[in-house]
């Protein structure tokens, strides 16, 4: 720490300006001699590493140049890449090169000029805005202007989607920031110094360096800083304190130079915002494999329950030339979460009506470090090298205290508590890089890449049931008991690790084949002991449910071998072929000297398809198709019982197939963004093959209760799994949006909507000895509609009503039974300048919810609102006094849906508290101050209303 705090020191004393020496400075035009404003421009020598940017008139100026020789080069979305070397005469101080011309990007599809600066430029996988006509109130942060983008969508909980689809990760100027977290730099990047927002559909490492697209997008935004401000630095502070003992303290330090940039955040807030999300992982060459050595789900995301949260990071990225680029964060983060829920489960079963009302209490306390780096390196003008090491721990306190109530047919069957307590670390370690050659400028070109992760989780649980019984032949009659107390030892170790190679060579202008081969393997070596215990503490060595020692070790390998052709023409660009992928599951599970063989090899075929036209500049449409095998998970083929208790059984199935998945994805879009027109659509389309299904069991066994030695008939549900190979489960879902902008964006309408369906199916029984069961097919239909209306005439002021509609319906073939549940959400947002430096804001939603379980329904009136007044010189403070849910009827009503269960879930969230916040910020860079110095530049984000 001390180590850490010394090179932190360093860091921020070691921000100095460089001295000047002389000064250059040109024009940049396009080949139809119009100027060209928002370009990338780096000056680069021996001694020299500059970037700005060209302003409103085209021009651009490096000042404190040092040597006499130098390379400009210019980069912008839609135009060809230009590069040129340049001598200062002798003896000049001041040198003016000659205008520049930048040739068109014959792949650009559209680009709209406004008054000489383009505002939306779309390119076939990027829609790129500028931040220019973006009617922002001072203090804006880049999740404000996010929110003003067509197609472009921000929850209450800070989360982004774009055209539908929800945003991965985040980059500024190119790179991951905090690897990946989109929220980091959403609700702490100030707006006013945001020149460019990318939205991009990104197809991994290998397109973006060689243009070959496999598999499918994730969406990806990157926020582009203004050139100008890239030398200077800026301070947010802020600190506030509430009602219910509610308390906020943040902080935000940016630096930026020549080819440098650090920033340290830090977190302290009982208000469930967290400041980073520990599931999203970043850089790496090979993202998507899967497998051993990844983290799973986010300790930190989501706002259901009260949390306490304390965060502190830093990012670092340095340019040391235009070879060699160093980027990377550490992150860190403790929460202390309660949550309290209440369940009502519908059980699809034969013939028999049974239905759980659950509430459960959970605390968990836990921790997590992160740390990534990425090292890349270009040797020559046709290699590309990248390394991405990275580097985990978790660790998690959880105490579950939960009560249920069982009903069948109607009638009390029984009452069940239960308390469990669990600790576990998992500490990880992941490497992945990649080497791109180019042969030459044709298109011969070979990409390698490899990953490595690895992960251990070590846990210990204390587990207490204590269930009362019911007789059904006689309601008068005193309950008995079943208790148990099971002490569980887990050690699982997983690793997973791969490489692949893609040569393409030419074989025409516009075609060229592609050769692919990729080696995968997930290995996973994991070890369970449990004990039994009666109320006594005494050990109940003769039952085998409560007593076990497993070990299971088993692999999971595949090889695909492809080929294909692409083509890329003005209007047509497509890629056929086809791959075979073999697949093995290899090992053993292991119980009392018993061996259980796990060993498996299946073939896959699939097609090698994508497909895209351009019906115009502004319209496109592009299919794609993938293929991805599923192993097993480890409670899915480990065959034997695993339960926590001897009511709640789950049993694996070693002789269980992989399974392989299909997807089809399908997009539109049409702009015309000089009328003010957005619209797009998806469909997607999934099948399945070999789908792991379960057989779901309920039933009344004899257990003992080994206080009193007396047997009693309690009420059973087990779980074991099969493939499917009668029937092909498959899902469909798809969304569309529609947006229109008048004058000049001050009227903004925007519908959007979609709907989705799909089939599932497993088995069920109420027979102990039954391992077939009865076949359920279960199929859901969600539909979503949604009408949102924008006034926003002046930063000054900025109305949003809308009104959202939901549609769930759900039937069972088995029960023959539908049922239904809906919800309409009207909302209304907006705020206003009372004077130039007063702020009055509010946020109101009503929810109206219909057909939930019994306790579930809910129909909360959210009023959240502040006032703020900005002060101090240049108005770098600021104080707001924020209510948060006026009425306190602030929670969560939710419905999932399996194809054994229904269930209705309620959780509970932050409910009204008042707060009063002080902020005070600081900006000074080199160039200036961002557009309007007495601009509030946001820094942390304001509590979440």
């Amino acid at each position: 720490m001390r180590g850490f705090v010394l090179f932190l020191f360093s860091m921020l004393m070691g921000w100095t300006v460089y001295g000047q020496t002389k000064s250059v400075q040109g024009m940049l035009k396009d080949d139809k001699n119009r100027i060209v404003a928002g370009a990338t421009v780096k000056l680069t020598s021996k001694l020299d590493s500059m970037t700005t940017g060209s302003n409103m008139a085209g021009i651009f100026i490096f000042d404190k140049v040092k040597a006499d020789t130098f390379k400009i080069t210019v980069s912008n979305l839609g135009f060809e890449r230009f590069e040129q070397e340049f001598s200062i005469p002798k003896g000049e101080s001041k040198h003016i090169i000659p205008s520049l011309t930048l040739q068109q990007n014959s792949q650009m599809l559209q680009e709209v000029v406004v008054d000489g600066v383009p505002t939306v430029v779309v390119k076939s996988d990027t829609l790129e805005y500028t931040m220019k006509d973006l009617k922002l109130r001072d203090g804006a942060v880049a999740e404000d202007a996010l929110k003003k983008l067509q197609g472009v969508e921000v929850d209450k909980d800070g989360n982004v989607t774009a055209q539908g689809e929800s945003v991965k990760r985040v980059r500024i100027n190119g790179k991951d920031f905090f690897g990946g977290d989109v929220k980091t730099a959403t609700q702490n990047l100030p707006a006013n110094i945001i020149q460019k927002m990318q939205v991009i559909d990104d197809y991994g490492d290998m397109a973006n360096v060689t243009g070959n697209k496999t598999g499918d997008s994730e969406k990806v935004l990157n926020i582009q800083i203004d050139p100008k401000y890239n030398t200077g630095h800026m301070t947010t502070l802020r600190a506030g304190v509430g009602t219910e003992d509610r308390y906020q303290a943040t902080g935000m330090w940016m630096g930026m130079r020549e080819g440098e940039q650090i920033s340290v955040l830090g977190n302290l807030n009982n208000t469930n915002a967290p400041l980073f999300d520990f599931s999203t992982v970043g850089g790496g060459a090979r993202r998507g494999q899967g497998g051993g050595g990844r983290r799973g789900g986010g300790m930190f995301g989501g706002s259901d329950g009260l949390t306490k949260i304390g965060s502190i990071g830093l990012n670092y990225r340095k340019d040391f030339n235009d070879k060699l680029t160093v980027y990377g964060s550490y992150s860190y983060s403790h929460s202390n979460n309660t949550t309290i829920s209440q369940r009502f489960q519908e059980n699809t079963l034969p013939n028999i009506m049974q239905t759980d009302s659950v509430q459960s209490n959970s605390n968990t306390v836990g921790a997590s470090h992160r740390f990534e780096a990425n090292v890349e390196w270009k040797p020559t003008t046709k290699d590309y090298i990248k390394i991405s090491p990275q580097f985990g721990y978790d660790n998690s306190d959880v105490t579950t205290g939960t009560n249920s109530l069982t009903y069948r047919s109607s009638v009390f069957n029984n009452s069940q508590a239960q308390d469990i307590v669990a600790n576990s670390t998992a500490p990880r370690f992941g490497i992945s890089g990649l080497y791109n050659h180019k042969f030459n400028d044709k298109g011969r070109n070979v990409f390698v890449n490899m990953n490595f992760n690895n992960a251990k989780t070590t846990k210990d649980q204390n587990a207490i049931l204590d269930r009362l019984l019911a007789d059904p032949n006689n309601a008068n009659a005193p309950l008995d008991s079943i208790y148990e107390k099971t002490i569980l030892e887990a050690n699982n170790k997983s690793w997973n690790g791969g490489a692949s190679v893609n040569y393409t060579e030419p074989v025409s202008e516009k075609g060229k084949v592609e050769f692919t081969y990729d080696f995968n393997k997930n290995k996973y070596d994991n070890s369970n002991k449990q004990q039994g215990f009666d109320r006594d503490g005494n050990l109940i060595a003769e039952d085998p449910k409560l007593n076990f020692d497993y070990n299971y070790d088993y692999s999971f390998t595949t090889h695909k071998i492809g080929a294909n052709y692409l083509y890329s023409g003005d209007k047509i660009t497509y890629s056929i072929g086809a791959a075979a992928q073999p697949s093995q599951l290899r090992g053993d599970a292991i119980s009392s000297g018993l061996v259980v063989p796990i060993h498996r090899n299946n073939m896959n075929w699939m097609p090698i398809a994508r497909f895209e036209y351009k019906f115009s500049r502004q319209s496109n449409i592009s299919v794609n198709y993938s293929g991805t095998p599923n192993e097993p998970s480890v409670t899915q083929i480990l065959p034997f019982d695993m339960s926590t208790n001897r009511t709640s059984i789950v049993i694996g199935n070693a002789n269980l197939n992989p399974e392989f998945s299909h997807q089809l994805n399908v997009r539109f879009r049409k702009n015309d963004f000089q009328k003010g027109n957005n619209f797009f659509a998806f469909v997607n389309a999934g099948l399945t093959n070999n789908k792991i299904v379960s057989l779901s069991k309920s039933y009344f066994d004899d257990l003992m209760d080994y206080q009193t030695g007396q047997t009693n008939s309690t009420l059973v549900s087990e779980t074991r799994y099969l493939n499917e190979t009668s029937d092909k489960p498959f899902n469909v879902n798809s969304f569309y949006h529609y947006g229109k902008s008048l004058k000049e964006k001050t009227y903004n309408i925007m519908l959007m909507g979609g709907i989705s369906y799909s089939k599932t199916m497993g088995y069920i029984s109420t027979e102990k000895d039954d391992n077939i069961g009865q076949k359920n097919v279960a199929r859901n239909i969600v539909l979503n509609q949604g009408l949102m209306f924008r006034y926003n005439p002046s930063e000054n002021l900025e109305i949003n009503p809308g009104v959202r509609y939901q549609f769930n319906h759900t039937e069972n073939s088995l029960t023959n039974r539908n049922t239904n549940v809906s919800s309409w959400t009207p909302t209304l947002i907006g705020s206003v300048n009372i004077t130039k430096t007063t702020i009055f804001g509010a946020d109101l939603s009503k929810q109206f919810n219909n057909g939930y379980g019994a306790g579930i329904n809910a129909n909360p009136f959210v009023i959240n609102t502040y006032l703020e007044q900005k002060f101090l010189s240049q108005q770098r403070g600021t104080v707001r006094l924020q209510a948060f849910d006026l009425l306190n009827q602030q929670t969560n009503v939710s419905r999932t849906f399996s194809e054994s269960m229904i269930t209705d879930s309620r959780t509970n969230r932050l409910g009204r508290y008042f707060m009063i916040l002080f902020t005070y910020k600081f900006q000074k860079f080199a160039m200036g101050n961002p557009e309007g110095e007495n601009r509030f530049p946001g820094g942390m984000r304001p509590p979440r209303m």
